[in-house]
């Protein structure tokens, strides 16, 4: 037997206002995605951002469907409509934001296990890394370089 160890490194910011101008609009836009998710049955609503190499963000929020599991993922709704718009686009950066209406979500949340899934396979097929940045409604940031750091020994397409 030999063992390995992984390790991965972030970034931590108190809030908002200690991220660069760019990282602080991108979050922002997130934001403002959040608050137009439609979460009527967890009552948790997420908002992504994505940045595009031309420049352009495209926004995404979680969707619900009372057929649970029906809805789908903030992140997995603006990487898609990212990829269905802008086909050859380069993936920047990400910033993902989420709320309660039940409770103050104070603590970074990042991706759930599935977005990890799909937003590491745009990460490897562009050959770029991806950075990402999450929080909750308030407090702190979290900033990693790479969405894989996020998603060690991962699955993709050479499995196939």
């Amino acid at each position: 037997m030999k063992k390995i160890e992984v390790t991965t490194s972030a970034s931590i910011f108190d809030n908002i206002s200690q991220l660069s101008s760019d990282d602080q609009l991108l979050m922002e836009k997130a934001v403002e995605a959040r608050k137009k998710a439609y979460a009527p049955y967890s009552k948790f609503s997420v908002g992504c951002a994505l940045l595009l190499d031309n420049g352009k963000i495209i926004l995404g929020n979680n969707q619900e469907s009372a057929a649970y599991p029906s809805g789908m993922c903030a992140e997995r709704v603006a990487i898609w409509k990212a990829g269905s718009e802008f086909p050859n686009m380069v993936v920047k950066k990400i910033a993902i934001t989420a709320a309660s209406s039940q409770t103050e979500v104070n603590k970074p949340v990042g991706p759930c296990g599935a977005c990890r899934q799909t937003l590491s396979e745009y990460e490897i097929n562009q050959k770029e890394p991806i950075e990402i940045l999450f929080m909750g409604e308030v407090g702190q940031i979290i900033k990693t370089e790479s969405l894989l750091s996020l998603l060690p020994f991962s699955f993709d397409s050479s499995y196939l």
